[in-house]
């Protein structure tokens, strides 16, 4: 493939006529090591094209307004300007699907990714390993296979943070809902624009919010503590990457571990397994949901967050039969509504809102049957 270079150092190869049918990513990524391994991984598929490259932020935003890409690729830590700081501005002023590839566990940098999650970026992903590692081709297929389900996603764009527009009216759906006798327990599920959506609902919370919450989140591996992190600094409170047999107590937060399965049994503590995966999954949503309707069933608040597929949609239905209060994202705050779309669709869910609103409901349903559930 021919490459011809533009401004600002930036290679570009030199597209076919097909190339309007093909997936366009830009890699921004300072090691031109590192930057020439991604170039190789994503070419492996057919259907991507590496238009462009840039080596620090500000080359990354004026790549985007030259090639227009469908997806981007992020490095975190970069000269001139970070990745961060290229994602906010990227998404207030040219809003493009954003992966961050990471290098690094490193805590100080695994905030910085969050906080790029929470400015608009869609998915973090560890860089594949090496060629010749062992698990080279399963990370570089899962580079490849986000980078094309995220070309799918259609973004908005984040206003300045100095200048905000008013938000629009939403759509809300509501059903006569009762206040759980003992709301003894919340669970919930989320994949694609999970971190956001979480951020926003436990940031959301009373500081003294007095039921524990169970989390699934679909994460890559390697990234649950920090997230864990990240969470516990907007809401106030102890978030835990759960671990098996521990008690769930009030007022804390438990995000289940990667590649385990996690359940809550009838005495109240946690239990994780490698129990075959779910709809493709370990964590599945649809496994804890199961163990929350066979030993909370009324007593609990359950719901799906943006993401795709439908893991835990099923489930969610049964909690409702079972007499659980239920609730989906609504379609205009998710970046995917798969999930909680099925949810909608199955009439799973009591309430529609967005993540605030939600945080808002579990308050005032945590506030009603608080006494009960305390001296329970």
């Amino acid at each position: 493939m021919s490459v011809e270079t533009r401004p600002y150092g930036i290679p570009v190869p030199k597209l076919h006529k097909e190339v309007t049918q093909l997936i366009k990513v830009l890699v921004v990524e300072d090691s031109p090591a590192v930057r020439e391994f991604l170039i190789h991984v994503l070419s492996t598929d057919p259907d991507i094209r590496v238009v462009g490259t840039a080596h620090n932020g500000e080359e990354a935003i004026e790549a985007v307004r030259r090639y227009r890409p469908d997806v981007i690729t992020m490095d975190i830590h970069m000269p001139k300007m970070d990745g961060l700081e290229a994602t906010r501005r990227i998404m207030e002023t040219d809003p493009t699907p954003i992966v961050i590839v990471s290098g690094s566990y490193d805590a100080g940098e695994m905030t910085t990714t969050f906080e790029a999650i929470e400015a608009g970026a869609l998915a973090v992903l560890p860089r594949p390993a090496g060629i010749g590692h062992a698990a080279h081709e399963a990370s570089a297929r899962e580079l490849v296979r986000t980078v094309k389900l995220m070309s799918e996603v259609k973004v908005v764009r984040r206003w300045n943070r100095v200048q905000r527009a008013a938000p629009a009216p939403r759509q809300e759906r509501t059903a006569p809902a009762h206040t759980p006798a003992k709301m003894r327990i919340v669970a919930i599920g989320a994949s694609t624009g999970g971190p956001p959506a979480l951020h926003s609902l436990l940031a959301g919370l009373p500081k003294a919010f007095p039921v524990p919450v169970l989390i699934v989140q679909h994460m890559a591996a390697g990234f649950i503590h920090g997230f864990a992190g990240w969470l516990a600094q907007s809401s106030g409170q102890p978030v835990h990457v759960a671990a098996h047999g521990e008690p769930v107590l009030s007022g804390h937060i438990y995000l289940a571990p990667d590649d385990y399965q996690m359940k809550v049994e009838r005495n109240g503590r946690i239990a994780l397994s490698r129990d075959a995966p779910e709809n493709g999954l370990r964590p599945s949503v649809s496994y804890l949901f199961r163990s929350i309707a066979d030993n909370y069933a009324g007593d609990a608040v359950a719901g799906l967050l943006t993401g795709m597929g439908r893991d835990g949609a099923e489930e969610l239905r049964l909690l409702k039969e079972r007499g659980a209060v239920t609730f989906a994202q609504d379609k205009d705050s998710s970046v995917v509504h798969g999930m909680p779309g099925e949810a909608i669709r199955l009439d799973a869910a009591t309430f529609v809102l967005p993540p605030d609103k939600i945080a808002a409901m579990l308050a005032n349903l945590a506030n009603n049957g608080h006494a009960q559930w305390r001296h329970s």
